[in-house]
């Protein structure tokens, strides 16, 4: 079966990306060192001076993101999961649950209190050594999962109801190297939703998909999205109670 096919049938699809997607915008993979590093002021410091000039801020979202958006526009998306922090599916109109947090926001470690990057970034570029927190002089961070912490639990809990509330996984720029974003899949397949796997390189689901595309996804995605559903009658999925 190809993927042209299987996206004919596919009527609740649940997304699930990563860094792939964005490298057309010109974004790299995005990794926030460990909270034992960023408790350094020097590393803190040296981070944030690199930061400031990354394409991250100035990226704008590519065909991917855009075919996405119009997929969830045209009410076919269940919800799309992303392990990136780069907020461009958002910006591209999807709602997307941001499975690693954003960068496009800031936190303070010490009482919680948030802000944009951009006010975090223009006190680096105005001679702070790092932004410290308005309300308590705090140490400011991005809101995005740093190196082995784990993912936030009710983020987590709403990614497993979305692959088990599908009838198609879409996956699209992910290696599916990295866990637990990597078990989602495994989970969508035991309760019966199609795979369809976009990537580049090999992914450890390969396997078990029902088609798997090896083109760049910011050309492979929007031609899968223009596929015009054939498929009628009820949808049934693992997560409607109905088919308990």
């Amino acid at each position: 079966m190809s993927a042209r096919d299987v996206m004919a049938t596919a009527r609740r699809i649940t997304a699930l990306t990563g860094a792939g997607v964005s490298a057309a915008s010109g974004v790299d993979r995005f990794t926030l060192p460990s909270p034992d590093h960023l408790a350094s002021a020097v590393v803190r410091r040296e981070l944030w001076r690199s930061w400031l000039d990354d394409p991250m801020w100035t990226a704008e979202p590519n065909a991917a993101h855009r075919a996405l958006a119009r997929l969830e526009r045209a009410g076919r998306v269940r919800a799309l999961l992303t392990q990136n922090v780069d907020g461009l599916h958002r910006r591209a109109g999807s709602t997307a649950v941001e499975l690693h947090g954003s960068v496009a926001r800031v936190v303070c470690v010490d009482c919680g209190a948030g802000a944009s990057v951009e006010w975090a970034l223009a006190e680096v570029r105005g001679g702070a050594d790092e932004p410290r927190c308005p309300l308590c002089g705090g140490v400011v961070r991005p809101a995005a999962v740093a190196f082995g912490e784990p993912l936030a639990e009710e983020v987590l809990r709403a990614a497993r109801a979305a692959v088990l509330d599908c009838d198609v996984l879409l996956v699209a720029g992910t290696s599916l190297a990295v866990e637990p974003a990597a078990s989602l899949v495994g989970l969508a397949v035991r309760a019966g939703a199609a795979l369809v796997v976009c990537n580049l390189g090999p992914t450890p689901y390969d396997g078990v998909a029902a088609a798997v595309v090896r083109e760049p996804v910011e050309r492979s995605l929007p031609e899968l999205v223009a596929v015009p559903v054939v498929a009628s009658g009820p949808v049934r999925t693992w997560g409607d109670p109905s088919t308990w």
